[in-house]
């Protein structure tokens, strides 16, 4: 079993990942299509963005992995000898656990370290991108405004101020000053982090917005800071992007939501094996795949709750603690007792066989 179970599961995933690729891929490049990210990344965005998802994917290869498993054995009738010799399904329960435990440890451990890692080195790529764009998408003869409305940049001739350009006019307006600043040539350097555009032989006239007060400075060369070292370690990151650690360290609703979907997701893949095993059951005379698309419903369903707790406790609707023990101690319980009525049923007993039963007793006992 052990074979084969790794064998399925590694072709499930192998498919899966595949398929996730294909769609990746084709967001990727609309996204760079529309200016979201650079041409040159998306290949880095294509295997970050994999790399979130794995989590789900290999929750779901093994969830896939143990239904087929079982439901070949079941099919062969395996299982029942295994339940003529006194052996029922719950002794199937820490074999299963067991050879699933080192994916159940990697979805664990990618959802709550490796999740937040690809989310930031994204959004590094985007603002990296942007802030670059800025300054990229000016083109002679027009004017172009930054992402932020602070600066406005000017340029006459050469439409790259990465490479240097000629007459360019710059426009900077914050709260305390509003300065003009003309040269006869400028660039973009990146010195120590930080984005400067390099001027030469110009004048920069500047009024202080508090006093009035006039001031023009003639220069030789001028360095203005377009995006400064710091900008991106003191701004505050996302939730998804925001390690553990620091995620426990937080209050804000948003950031327990994200919490709740990191804790959430390995917990799910512990409740998806347990789910696996008792809804893997399969008539051996009816060689049908409908015990599988019964479990990929459940899947689904479970993945849209996991999904809505975290939507409900980052609206500040339920808290952290009741969306976890509310729904994957729930799903853990159903598991449970999927697997304790398999148990009892001879493992492919429905519904109708558990009704039958009864009738069958009720029959007896009035002709006793």
């Amino acid at each position: 079993m052990r074979k084969e179970l790794a064998r399925t599961f590694g072709a499930t995933l192998v498919v899966l990942l595949t398929i996730v690729l294909t769609m990746m891929l084709i967001r990727t490049l609309g996204l760079a299509a529309k200016g979201g990210v650079a041409a040159q990344d998306v290949v880095l965005v294509l295997v970050y963005t994999s790399l979130g998802y794995l989590p789900t994917l290999l929750a779901l290869s093994l969830f896939v992995a143990i239904v087929i498993s079982l439901g070949r054995m079941y099919r062969d009738s395996e299982m029942a000898i295994w339940f003529s010799s006194g052996i029922g399904l719950m002794r199937f329960v820490q074999p299963i656990l067991r050879m699933s435990a080192p994916v159940l440890v990697l979805v664990g451990l990618m959802s709550l370290t490796v999740w937040p890692w690809v989310n930031e080195q994204i959004n590094d790529l985007r603002q990296r991108y942007a802030q670059r764009s800025n300054l990229a998408r000016v083109s002679p003869g027009s004017f172009q405004s930054s992402e932020d409305g602070t600066r406005v940049f000017f340029i006459e001739r050469a439409g790259d101020l990465a490479e240097g350009s000629r007459n360019v006019f710059l426009l900077m307006r914050d709260a305390r000053s509003e300065s003009v600043t003309t040269a006869s040539a400028g660039r973009v350097v990146e010195e120590d982090g930080q984005r400067l555009l390099k001027l030469d032989t110009g004048q920069r006239n500047e009024v202080n917005q508090r006093n009035g007060e006039h001031t023009r400075l003639k220069f030789e060369h001028l360095s203005v800071m377009v995006t400064p070292a710091q900008a991106r370690a003191e701004r505050e990151r996302p939730p998804k992007a925001t390690p553990t650690l620091e995620l426990l360290e937080r209050t804000d609703t948003r950031s327990q939501g994200e919490l709740v979907w990191r804790v959430g997701t390995a917990l799910s893949a512990l409740n998806m094996v347990l789910l696996g095993i008792g809804t893997a059951a399969s008539h051996p005379r009816r060689a049908s795949n409908w015990s599988l698309l019964f479990a990929l419903l459940g899947f689904v369903i479970y993945l849209n709750l996991l999904n809505l707790s975290q939507a409900w406790v980052a609206s500040g609707r339920l808290g952290a603690a009741p969306a976890l023990l509310g729904l994957h101690g729930g799903v853990f319980l159903l598991a449970w007792a999927l697997i304790h009525w398999r148990g009892q049923t001879g493992g492919a007993g429905g519904p109708g066989a558990w009704l039958r039963r009864w009738r069958t007793a009720l029959t007896g006992r009035a002709t006793a």
